[in-house]
């Protein structure tokens, strides 16, 4: 981005202190809230969370912060004489009043993914798929909510033609405000699982909130979506948008007619292509409907079928969503290490169960968490997925895995096969794996973020240094 600085005050309906000449003709090249992590030309926007943003301002223009927004009930003292400020009523709002106004600028399509499970490998792959034929911008790492959300608008440069945004959600009411925010073209529901049910109680109220990322469409967008999922299929949408689904079924716009798997691909056809066979670099046939679902949204912004195939082959795909890493001991690790909840664990369970390898397979489930009641229960309940003789040795991290372990003391040998740490004994637990890994051993790591299972996999690679 760049915008003058008085633009900027304008866009966000902010007092420009002090209003110079010099002041109001800087340039802002990109907007950023960690005083840290921020480049020259940034606008800091001084959050308030653990710490208040406020406090950093000094440290953000030593960092080369042109200007900040600053809240009008803050006190300026500490803030050097000559450093500009917009004074705003609160700059998380201004912050989204910029992206909005910015994103109007640019005037991109606009293509908006959530779901409970594949939100973002369906972001990398939508983008991967729009990069064949138009400028894409897309969320980086875990940009997706109230803060993120404006911050990856922001970071669009002025040539976008097509912006991919995810969007996260743990309440109701919150994929309102982003969708009326980024006003897509394109909404995308992956799926619904249990993801945070703890806030919602149900599958169906879990689905009625991810139904708001419609409620911004625009007046001819178009409404992408499982259409295997009943909770999506028979629900009224607010917009009474234009549908596309996709999914197993035949009746489908787009389903596979036929899907091969291998340890480090998934290959399969569609009824919309038939003489196409499409690749991703994924583990497992559930990421065949992430595929479909970027094959949908090519298909919408005519995608030629070989810039789609092209696309999907080659993705930018984000971290830890079930990576194949090579770990320090000749093993093989599947890193999956940032959400969880039973639906994905038994689907990455799956797909490790099918893979092919010399040695044994490992598996490392950590808590999943925002399960609310039904927690003690959802985490038993994975016992089924599990059995010795397809994965010989099972360790669990977190108090909530306590009800995983007592469910299966029946067929596991606790202290030899089974193994329970909680979540301040990761090191323990890296000793145990290490002492029972073996080369040709293939590992998964599974579990919330809120675990730091990422701790273990950095333990465990072959870029640690001891």
């Amino acid at each position: 981005m760049k915008m003058r600085l008085a633009e900027i005050a304008q866009a966000v309906q902010g007092e420009l202190v002090p209003a110079t000449a010099t002041a109001t003709s800087l340039e802002v090249t990109s907007v950023a809230f960690d005083s840290r992590a921020l480049t020259a030309g940034a606008l800091f926007v001084p959050l308030r969370g653990k710490r208040n943003g406020h406090d950093y301002v000094k440290s953000a223009s030593e960092h080369g912060a042109v200007a900040s927004l600053w809240s009008k009930d803050r006190s300026t003292d500490g803030v050097p004489d000559d450093f500009p400020l917009i004074i705003v009523s609160d700059p998380l709002t201004a912050l989204q009043d910029l992206a909005k106004y910015y994103l109007a600028k640019i005037n991109p399509k606009v293509v908006a993914v959530t779901g409970s499970n594949g939100k973002t490998t369906t972001k990398d792959l939508i983008a991967a798929v729009m990069q064949t034929t138009f400028n894409v911008t897309k969320t980086q790492d875990n940009f997706n909510n109230e803060i993120g959300v404006p911050i990856t608008i922001l970071s669009m440069s002025s040539n976008t033609e097509v912006l991919v945004v995810e969007m996260g959600m743990d309440r109701p009411g919150q994929l309102h405000r982003l969708s009326e925010l980024v006003q897509p073209d394109i909404a995308v529901i992956t799926m619904i699982g249990e993801a945070h049910i703890e806030f919602f109680g149900t599958r169906a109220k879990i689905a009625q909130a991810k139904l708001e990322i419609t409620d911004g469409l625009s007046s001819d967008g178009v409404f992408v979506y499982d259409g295997d999922e009943p909770l999506l299929t028979d629900q009224p949408v607010r917009t009474n948008p234009r549908r596309f689904t996709f999914g197993r079924q035949g009746t489908n716009d787009i389903y596979p007619t036929k899907i091969t798997e291998s340890d480090q691909e998934t290959r399969f056809e569609t009824n919309r292509w038939q003489d196409f066979e499409f690749t991703i670099p994924l583990l497992g046939d559930y990421n065949v409907n992430n595929a479909l679902a970027a094959l949908s949204v090519g298909e919408l912004l005519e995608v030629t079928p070989a810039n789609l195939r092209g696309g999907l082959s080659h993705p930018d795909l984000t971290a830890n969503r079930a990576e194949w890493v090579p770990g320090n001991q000749g093993e093989m690790i599947l890193s999956d290490v940032y959400n969880s909840n039973p639906t994905a664990v038994r689907a990455v369970l799956q797909a490790f169960a099918d893979t092919e390898l010399d040695g044994k397979r490992i598996v490392v489930l950590g808590d999943m968490l925002e399960l609310g009641d039904q927690s003690e229960a959802m985490h038993a309940g994975l016992a089924s997925a599990l059995n010795p003789a397809t994965f010989p040795m099972v360790f669990l991290v977190g108090s909530k895995m306590t009800a995983l372990f007592t469910a299966l003391m029946d067929c596991y040998q606790p202290e030899t096969t089974l193994f329970h740490y909680t979540e301040e004994q990761l090191p323990k637990l890296t000793t145990a794996l290490r002492s029972h890994i073996a080369p040709g051993d293939e590992v998964l790591l599974k579990a919330s973020h809120g675990l730091h299972l990422e701790k273990v996999l950095a333990a465990l690679t072959k870029l640690t240094k001891e």
